[in-house]
């Protein structure tokens, strides 16, 4: 089993930044890949980004890419999701996900086999 736990999260205003962090424990070969999804009030969960946990590739939504990085630190385990120039549609409860297999393309959650609690932001 894989355990994930989200933190960071919070209320910020527009044009401002927040750095979620997952870390994450368990099996190695559960979180081949790591994703950061959300979810907003009657929104279906969005897929944001993707890391590939041993070769560092990377996926971005276009609803985020620019403005959101991901990446990781393999002495803590822990994958982070820095958000810059906040936008009040970014609101949601922020999620962070693992996958044995990496997947290519725009995050599917139904890929994604161990997920964390959750972290609410809140731009506004």
């Amino acid at each position: 089993d894989v355990q994930l736990v989200e933190s960071g999260g919070g209320s910020v205003q527009p044009g401002g930044s927040l750095r979620l962090s997952c870390v994450i424990s368990g099996h190695s070969r559960g979180s081949n890949c790591v994703g950061w999804f959300r979810q907003a009030p009657g929104k279906e969960r969005e897929g944001v980004a993707r890391i590939a946990t041993g070769s560092g590739n990377t996926y971005y939504a276009d609803s985020v890419k620019g403005r959101f990085t991901i990446s990781q630190d393999n002495a803590k385990n822990t994958v982070y999701l820095q958000m810059n120039s906040l936008k009040p549609e970014d609101t949601a409860m922020y999620y962070c996900a693992a996958a044995t297999a990496i997947g290519l393309g725009p995050l599917d959650p139904n890929q994604f086999d161990y997920w964390g609690q959750g972290t609410q932001v809140t731009v506004s």
